[in-house]
């Protein structure tokens, strides 16, 4: 590994280039961190050196970033890392022997990574030159003339690395014959593992303490912003991050809102109002989603009512399809109750969940999904989250919900929050 050893530079911790690039410091060494068993990650760098070896790759430059539809990707099921302070940060896999992963800062920062994640050689980027030091890499391994594929670092968008990364990358090592391969990683995290889907749990615990966090807060004075704080100290404290926290209110007797707000703003709550939402939340990268409409005081006869008649019973229609063997096609199928009781809704009506929001996607109007996923399987991941619309398009009510498909059926990791319209005390 690159570095300057801990105990040579002790004392010149002042010079920047010993500062960047020192290691073996006695720097969090009492840091406790949750982390998968042996077993697990060898399983999963034995997948991935399988799909390697069927593509014909030598090495895999992994990207992972800080991006919605991505959340660290394959750089955070191979290492544990999220990234939240660059673009992208990346990780080479040779076939054959150690990974490497490099860190976007150095100095203390990368110590403390070091600390958290299951790779052993940490780089730091050298001020962002992540390519210089992946080609160093290569070319220690003698694979600078070889097959390099690279993954997406976005798999939702399939943006790859920036044009000044990618320009270093080809002048550093010109004889590799360089392979984008898109999503690498979505077939890996569509079934998850027995201690994957115990993250998955934890994940649905927090959000679903989030959202009573919301509902204890929700009073009159009380402002939209002031309810994310109270769904975000929820998830900290339970040990998790914050993915997304969307949340707008209107009045239940004039509605303006068809779905949460995603920049919850500084209106005031009052008496009479209906709180849209939807909230997620990680575990050491695996999230969960929810959204429950909150109303403060007594719900409005449309809104019980459209609850009532429409929400569950739409909602329970779709359910039913969540075990093995059931048919995406037939929740698309049954998505259509919406609009044949005389409702529209949002187009999206369930989403997967690899580490984020991901593919499949059944929408009011298609269906996109792999072939390997139109069969619902166990391990899979799945957010049922109906939205239905009134006609004239001022009140809507997104429902939602994660679940885990098990062997016989189906386990809704968000349980802690029953399946009926949340009201607050006024």
């Amino acid at each position: 590994m690159n570095g300057h050893d801990f105990t040579k530079i002790a004392e010149q911790l002042d010079h920047g280039p010993y500062f960047g690039n020192m290691i073996n410091t006695p720097y969090y060494a009492d840091a406790i961190y949750p982390r998968f068993s042996g077993a697990e990650m060898e399983r999963r760098y034995r997948l991935t050196r399988d799909k390697m070896s069927r593509l014909g790759l030598d090495a895999l430059i992994v990207g992972g970033a800080p991006n919605h539809w991505s959340y660290g990707s394959g750089v955070t099921w191979l290492s544990g890392h999220r990234e939240w302070h660059c673009m992208a940060v990346f990780m080479v896999v040779p076939l054959v022997g150690d990974p490497m992963f490099v860190y976007s800062m150095g100095g203390t920062h990368a110590e403390a990574t070091r600390r958290a994640v299951t790779v052993k050689d940490v780089r730091n980027s050298r001020n962002g030159k992540f390519m210089e030091v992946v080609a160093d890499f290569l070319h220690e391994r003698g694979l600078e003339a070889k097959r390099i594929g690279v993954t997406a670092v976005d798999p939702h968008y399939m943006d790859y690395m920036t044009v000044n990364q990618w320009n270093t990358l080809v002048s550093r090592v010109p004889d590799a014959q360089l392979v984008r391969v898109g999503d690498f990683f979505h077939e890996f995290l569509l079934l998850k593992s027995p201690e994957e889907q115990a993250y998955v749990a934890k994940a649905g615990d927090l959000v679903a303490r989030a959202l009573e966090a919301m509902v204890a807060a929700a009073k009159p004075g009380v402002s939209e912003y002031a309810l994310k704080g109270a769904a975000a100290a929820a998830i900290f404290e339970g040990g998790g991050e914050v993915d997304f926290l969307i949340i707008g209110s209107s009045p239940m007797e004039n509605p303006g809102i068809i779905f949460g707000n995603p920049r919850p703003s500084r209106r005031k709550l009052a008496k009479g109002d209906i709180i849209l939402n939807e909230l997620a939340a990680s575990y050491e990268g695996y999230s969960a989603q929810i959204g429950v409409p909150i109303c403060v005081g007594e719900p409005s006869a449309q809104v019980r009512e459209m609850f009532d008649t429409i929400v569950m019973p739409g909602y329970r229609l779709m359910e039913q399809q969540l075990k093995p063997g059931g048919l995406l096609l037939e929740i698309w199928r049954s998505s259509q109750f919406f609009r044949e009781h005389g409702y529209q809704s949002r187009p999206v009506q369930l989403h997967g969940i690899d580490l984020v929001s991901q593919s499949p996607h059944i929408y009011t109007e298609e269906l996109k999904a792999h072939d390997y996923e139109l069969v619902i399987k166990p391990g899979m991941e799945l957010m049922l989250e109906p939205n239905p619309i009134t006609i004239d398009g001022t009140l809507g009510l997104f429902f939602g919900h994660t679940y885990l498909i098990t062997e016989t059926g189906h386990v809704r990791v968000t349980d802690r929050v029953p399946l009926e319209l949340l009201v607050a005390e006024a």
